[in-house]
């Protein structure tokens, strides 16, 4: 990953498996999911402030964690982005 390219959604998704594949299924979905809405609680907290460098770490943090519920759960990210990507959203929420 330290090769200069950026980083597809798919590398980092297998990055986050391997890194902490086997500790994250031993928590499970719900124990993760406590740990993924704390992240996001942190960056509500890093968005109303000024410190550029925290909100990048909160953002990497809250991205990290939901790749680990992905992975967990069986959902390719790639795949899910699609939605977006290739069949287009219709209307807007």
């Amino acid at each position: 990953m330290e090769d200069g390219h950026d980083v597809t959604i798919k590398e980092f998704q297998d990055f986050i498996l391997n890194q902490y594949g086997k500790r994250d299924a031993e928590r499970g979905t719900p124990g993760t999911f406590m740990w993924f809405i704390e992240e996001v609680g942190e960056l509500a907290t890093a968005l109303a402030g000024d410190d550029q460098e925290n909100k990048e770490e909160e953002f990497a943090d809250v991205l990290a964690w939901l790749n680990t519920l992905a992975n967990i759960n069986g959902v390719d990210l790639t795949t899910a982005v699609e939605k977006y990507t290739v069949k287009g959203v219709e209307g807007v929420k």
